[in-house]
């Protein structure tokens, strides 16, 4: 049975409409290391593909996979896996935020300082390149934001949801969410998110908001010696 382009979002991504920032080795593609951290194959690494992944992998020899279950050959170790879900955004449409303000390179400083204080996920200096980011501020200060990362065709993903601890509980994430949403249906494409199946908070906001699961997944974290 052919397999849903979502099983494998970041290969999708890398070989459609992100595949200008596709850095290529062999059957293995990654985004540039100050863009995201996601390196993509087609299906479960092959022999020929190790040595690809070996080139790159970060200094500390590291590297992040998705869309696969990785058996680490003789000289690799597997590192970490973090279980997490893909939630489909089929019945979500959003609604737009006259006060979210369109987040870019400018803002990268306060993107990088507010996701180092909430810790949403891998944020990166050329991160905000993957789609439209929107963010709220308050006399200046950004508080909140959220925006768009993968993007296989006809979907993209909704990520980088995070708020400032002294604005929780105002529906600032709600309201980005929705309003990237909203933004994505525009374009005539459908929302998806990832979320660490632990991060059970995060999940029932975004079930609330529309979203069901379509399944569980993992992140793999190897290493080369």
């Amino acid at each position: 049975m052919a397999r849903h382009i979502l099983d494998n979002p970041a290969w999708a991504s890398l070989t459609g409409p992100h595949a200008h920032f596709a850095e290529v080795r062999g059957g293995v593609r990654r985004y540039p290391v100050d863009v995201s951290v996601f390196v993509a194959l087609a299906g479960d690494p092959a022999p020929e593909d190790w040595p690809d992944l070996a080139a790159f992998a970060k200094p500390d020899g590291t590297v992040a996979v998705t869309g696969t279950d990785p058996v680490p050959p003789a000289g690799w170790e597997l590192v970490q896996t973090v279980p997490g879900v893909q939630l489909d955004g089929s019945a979500v449409y959003g609604a737009a935020d006259p006060e979210a303000v369109r987040l870019g390179p400018a803002d990268v400083p306060d993107m990088l300082d507010l996701v180092a204080r909430t810790e949403p996920g891998p944020f990166l200096p050329r991160t905000v390149e993957m789609g439209t980011y929107l963010g709220f501020r308050h006399e200046g200060k950004l508080v909140a934001m959220a925006g768009e990362r993968l993007h296989p065709p006809g979907w993209t993903e909704i990520s980088a949801v995070c708020t400032d601890p002294s604005y929780r509980g105002q529906g600032l994430a709600t309201r980005l969410v929705l309003a990237v949403a909203a933004g994505i249906r525009a374009r005539g494409e459908t929302p998806f998110m990832h979320a660490a199946a632990s991060n059970v908070n995060a999940i029932r906001l975004y079930e609330s908001l529309g979203f069901t699961l379509r399944r569980h997944t993992t992140f793999s974290l190897l290493r080369v010696g």
